[in-house]
Parts: structure tokens; sequence; C-alpha cells
């Protein structure tokens, strides 16, 4: 016998829908509840350590803040910006970080793309080859430092020892203002090369298989499986490794500063260097945020223009 409809009934079930939604929305505000209890650590050393020093900063530029105390409370206004935008020795400094950018960016993802590419196709041994490809990756700044620096000795240097032996002279690496960052780019190179190695070793694991078998059964070649498939699947990661990169290379400091402490003659100061020795050698806080500042902008348009053109060719 079919139930039959009542108003009781009707009452009753919508007030249970009620009770639910009542019960669903509390659920939910303790949850939130809780999220913001487990995210209040981080958001407070998140506040005290970045915000609070952005803003200090920020404050500090507009002022003739000194490290010695005088004109910490004196406003200049735009004067430092007017005065950065007008100083050689910033655009000199922000030239060679981008020439540095230049030369690090593609070599580091061609290399590591062809890395990845060596040990996922079944090189023997592929533990060996990850652990030797990665390996440097861990190494801190001053290891590093102390390896490159061994190498490029004009004397008795790894790198001009094996020059002699085709007959050529050695090279004053990190000296000789033709080839000091060179040299640099080439130590960047080998210390970081593993971490984008292994954002596309794991972007190759993902590729699924049916797409190479589709391929093979269509008469597609080795090169032609890599041209048509393996490459446009990497299309994500390598956009992902671009903008890292070059992030990365426009914050470059410590191995200048320890290989060639922005020599010679000025040729590898980075722009940070320029930043670090105004506000701390010269004592110039104010304008050194300034200048940072500056640095700042050019860094987030830079990357919003990189977002824009790869989501572009995603599209």
């Amino acid at each position: 016998m079919a139930s039959v409809s009542t108003p009781a009934r009707r009452a009753a079930a919508g007030s249970r829908r009620a009770g639910f939604r009542r019960a669903a929305a509390t659920d939910r505000t303790r949850s939130g509840g809780a999220g913001w209890l487990f995210a209040t650590p981080f958001l407070v050393f998140f506040t005290l350590f970045l915000v609070v020093p952005i803003g200090i900063g920020l404050w500090m530029s507009f002022t003739d803040a000194s490290l010695t105390g005088h004109g910490d409370n004196t406003l200049v206004g735009l004067d430092n910006y007017t005065e950065a935008f007008g100083d050689s020795q910033v655009w000199q400094t922000l030239g060679n970080t981008v020439w540095f950018t230049v030369l690090t960016t593609v070599p580091l993802v061609l290399v590591a793309l062809a890395m990845a590419l060596l040990v996922y196709t079944g090189m023997p041994g592929q533990w060996l080859w990850r652990l030797a490809f990665f390996a440097s990756h861990l190494l801190p700044v001053a290891v590093v430092y102390q390896i490159w620096s061994m190498l490029f000795q004009p004397d008795r240097g790894m790198l001009n020892g094996l020059l002699k032996i085709f007959g050529i002279d050695g090279i004053a690496w990190l000296t000789d203002e033709k080839y000091a960052m060179w040299s640099i780019a080439l130590a960047t190179l080998w210390w970081t090369v593993g971490f984008n190695f292994l954002l596309y070793l794991a972007a190759l694991q993902a590729i699924p298989d049916h797409l190479y078998e589709a391929a093979a059964l269509d008469g597609a070649g080795a090169w032609r499986r890599l041209w048509s498939v393996t490459l446009p699947q990497l299309r994500r990661t390598t956009g992902l490794i671009a903008v890292l990169q070059v992030m990365a290379s426009l914050k470059v400091f410590d191995q200048i500063y320890l290989l060639t402490k922005g020599g010679p003659n000025g040729a590898t100061r980075p722009i940070l260097e320029y930043i670090y020795d105004t506000g701390f050698t010269n004592y110039r806080l104010g304008y050194a945020s300034a200048v940072s500042y500056v640095f700042f902008g050019l860094i987030i348009i830079l990357s919003i223009a990189q977002l824009k053109i790869f989501s572009r060719r995603e599209d």
C-alpha cells in the first residue's frame, strides 16, 4: 500500500533537512575554527618575519635611514627612488644580474631535460645516475665555493691542467673579465641542475604509457615520440622550471660573492651585492631599501609576464 504524504510528514521531513543543514553548518564552523588554530603558528611567524620587515623596509626607503642611527626619522620622500633610477651602479649591476640569468637559465633547462631523458630511457645503474645528478644540489654554497675555487686556480687547477694537455694556454677563469661570469655560470650549472633534473624526471614518469603505445602503433620512431609525445607533455614542467630558474638567477648573490666578490672591476657584481654594500658597508639603509624595492618591482613585473606567456602557450 502506497504511503500517503500528509502535512505532518512533510513538516517532519522539512525539519529533518533543516536540522541536517544546521549540523553541517556547525561542522563547517568547527572545522574552520580548528583550521585557523592550526594555521596560527605559521601566520604569526609569517607576519613577524615577512610582513613586518616588508613594511619596515618600505618605510625606510622613504627616509635617510643610516646603519649608524643618523637620520632614521627624516623623511626624504621619493628622493631615494629618484637617485636609484639615475644611479649608474644600479644599472650596471642589474645588467650583470640579467646577463647571469641569461647564461644560466637556458642551460639549466636543457641540461636538466637531457639528464632526465637519459635516466628515464633505462640507462644501466639508474640509482647511481640519479644520485650523481642530484647530489651536488645538496651541497652548501661554501662547499661549492671550495670545490670550484680549486678547479679554477690558474696554476694548479684541474681545468687549466686539461687545457694544457691539448696545448692550450691556461685561462684566468675568475680574474679575467671575459671569463669570470661564464665561470660562475658553469659552477652554478653544476650546483643547481639536480633540482631541475628531479622535476623533469618526475614529470616523465607521470606521462601515460598509452600515449607512447598509440604513437608506436602509428609507426612513430624514438625521435618522433620524443618530439610529438614527450616534449608536449613536459610543457607545463618546462614553464615551471623556467620561471623558478629566472627568479633564482635574478636573486644570485652567494656564489658570486664567494668566488669573485663582484670582480674583476665589477664585471660580476650583481645588484643584490650592490644593495648589500650600500646598506651595510656605506651605511645607507634608506637608499639600499629603495634600490631593493625597485628590484623587487622588476621581479614582480617579469614574473607576471612569464606566467602570461606560458599560460598563452598552454591555451
